[in-house]
């Protein structure tokens, strides 16, 4: 008895003994030698400070457009007076879980398209009045509080969504067309093609499925990660190729047709497979030469469409989509400087701070939440809910304005109007 109460307090105490340097038993010279591990996510620390902060630039090249385009994320300068006058509020439930609001509304002529919290789809006329309003979800599934990403075809509304449902809708009458279930839930916008539409899954896996009955063409898994990431996913169409990004930095472009990869281009470590909840992207943008991402670790990618070779990389830290104006790309860093960028070779051209306005304290708790350009004015959202008007031409603030008192998304430009999403509501400025 008493040897194996002895046995028994030798292997407790093994047991809380740790393989290490540290360790009083386990001296191995060779392990207590070996060097410490190295964080796998790490944010580059790099000083920003404004440059050429009174330096004009010359906007005369670029046109004002009053498109909504969509396939390659570039919108560019588009019509906005900018007056800022608050003309209409669409209003909708309260969504769920939300640290910001990255959807976006479905704009069809003088329509508005979103949801709702339990996933009820509405549409608005110009007056803000309620069309429609439809449910295609279970009990079960409206208290998941799915999440909508939406896009128009013909007389049809392509939606996928949080919860791994993928469905069409009239447009007309809010109607099901067709409704079909993923095994996994999307976590990026919707780009189509002719007959097609794409979308990415939480797994990594870019699908393609047809718009007449969802069914699926053809799936591309990229490398999964062990972790859920805290940012959607981009993809956009450039000809007959769909190129999209995912968790760990991978930015792959595809044929349409046949599903098979043109070129890959990983611009992270495979390592930061575990890090993706905190490593951020921004949107894919193209202006059909050159792609452009930026990151949360002093990363801005611009990629050859042809090869999906890098034609130069910036240091700059953002997870906000740019804007492409003419031979200039205009970005916002987390830290609140706008960085005006020649297109063609990367060179910083001017940063200015439009953090400035608040005090040294306080600007380390806020962040951009995203911008629109519109009339060569650039209007930024940030977290605290104020809206920033800049002029691009010198940089100068032109106007702060309060537009929400927590959630709020980026602006969005359409018709001449201006549109902010808020939790309830979305608001229409003149």
């Amino acid at each position: 008895m008493n040897r194996l109460v002895i046995l028994l307090i030798a292997l407790i105490f093994i047991n809380n003994c740790s393989l290490n340097e540290n360790s009083r038993i386990w001296k191995d010279k060779e392990l207590s030698t070996q060097p410490k591990l190295k964080k796998v996510f790490e944010e580059k620390k790099i000083e920003v400070q404004e440059f050429n902060q009174l330096l004009k630039i010359d906007l005369s090249n670029i046109t004002t457009n009053n498109k909504f385009v969509d396939y390659q994320n570039n919108f560019g300068s588009q019509s906005y007076k900018g007056e800022l006058d608050k003309i209409g509020s669409y209003k909708f439930s309260k969504l769920e879980e939300l640290n910001q609001i990255n959807f976006k509304p479905l704009f069809l002529g003088n329509t508005i398209v979103f949801f709702d919290k339990k996933g009820s789809i509405l549409k608005y006329d110009e007056n803000q009045k309620v069309i429609w309003k439809k449910n295609h979800y279970s009990k079960t599934e409206k208290k998941l509080y799915p999440k909508l990403n939406f896009i128009s075809h013909e007389e049809s509304i392509l939606i996928s969504d949080s919860i791994a449902k993928y469905y069409s809708i009239n447009s007309n009458t809010g109607e099901l067309n067709w409704s079909k279930n993923n095994t996994y839930p999307f976590n990026s916008e919707i780009k189509k093609h002719k007959n097609k539409f794409f979308v990415i899954d939480y797994k990594n896996t870019l699908r393609c499925y047809k718009i007449e009955d969802g069914s699926e063409c053809w799936n591309l898994q990229t490398e999964d990660s062990f972790t859920i990431s805290n940012s959607k996913y981009s993809l956009i169409i450039i000809g007959d190729m769909v190129v999209f990004s995912n968790s760990i930095g991978d930015i792959t472009a595809v044929d349409i047709e046949s599903g098979l990869i043109i070129w890959q281009l990983p611009t992270q470590s495979s390592s930061i497979i575990n890090e993706t909840y905190n490593f951020k992207t921004s949107k894919l943008v193209s202006d059909g030469n050159s792609i452009f991402i930026s990151n949360n670790k002093n990363e801005f990618y611009s990629i050859d469409v042809k090869t999906g070779t890098t034609n130069w990389i910036s240091d700059i830290k953002s997870n906000i989509t740019p804007v492409i104006t003419g031979n200039l790309i205009f970005t916002v860093s987390n830290e609140g400087y706008l960085y005006a960028i020649e297109k063609n070779k990367g060179n910083i051209i001017r940063v200015t701070d439009l953090f400035k306005i608040y005090k040294q304290k306080k600007r380390k708790n806020i962040y951009p939440i995203g911008f629109a350009i519109g009339n060569k004015n650039l209007y930024l959202t940030n977290s605290d809910g104020k809206l920033i008007v800049v002029d691009l031409q010198n940089g100068s603030i032109i106007k702060t304005e309060k537009v929400s008192s927590n959630l709020v998304s980026k602006p969005f430009i359409y018709n001449n109007n201006l549109f902010l999403i808020r939790n309830g509501s979305i608001v229409r400025y003149n």
